[in-house]
């Protein structure tokens, strides 16, 4: 039996969400599945990928091969890195401390690429949302000249009709 790491698809229409899963090759898309590994949402931004590394590092070292979106993420989150030292450990290459620290300092530049994404994004939203309150202020205040000289007429209107009146 050939098992796939992929995703199961979840959520209503338009808005999805995929649970990452170990299945059956056979198995329908949505169907039967052997183990729940993670979840991914693409709803947000940055994506929000939950996942059970090292379930899914178990599941790469009995032979599951990964489709591409998932191993998209599964590298994305560390997986494959760690999959690939376990593989040196056994090969004798590594000892399991300088992989677990090769891990370890791989997971904190993640974890600051990832940091500085999002405050990139925070700034360029509050950005945006100073720049559309700038344009809207000036509309504002162009809507405000632009009705001045109507009162001062109205205003202009009413003192010759009140001289008028008066004689």
């Amino acid at each position: 039996m050939s098992v796939k790491i992929r995703l199961q698809r979840h959520g209503k229409k338009g808005k999805p969400f995929y649970w990452i899963v170990a299945a059956d090759a056979r198995a329908k898309r949505d169907g039967k599945y052997l183990e729940k590994i993670g979840t991914y949402n693409p709803n947000v931004n940055p994506a929000a990928i939950d996942l059970n590394i090292d379930k899914a590092v178990e599941w790469l070292q009995n032979g599951a091969q990964p489709t591409d979106t998932a191993k998209n993420i599964l590298s994305y989150k560390g997986a494959m890195l760690k999959n690939h030292l376990v593989g040196g450990i056994r090969k004798g290459a590594l000892t399991q401390e300088q992989a677990d620290a090769k891990f370890a300092a791989w997971l904190e530049e993640k974890a600051a690429k990832i940091s500085a994404k999002e405050e990139g994004l925070s700034a360029a939203q509050a950005d945006a949302k100073a720049k559309a309150f700038a344009a809207e202020k000036a509309v504002n205040e162009a809507r405000i000249e632009a009705a001045k000289p109507v009162v001062e007429e109205e205003v202009a209107e009413e003192a010759t009709t009140e001289e008028n009146t008066a004689e």
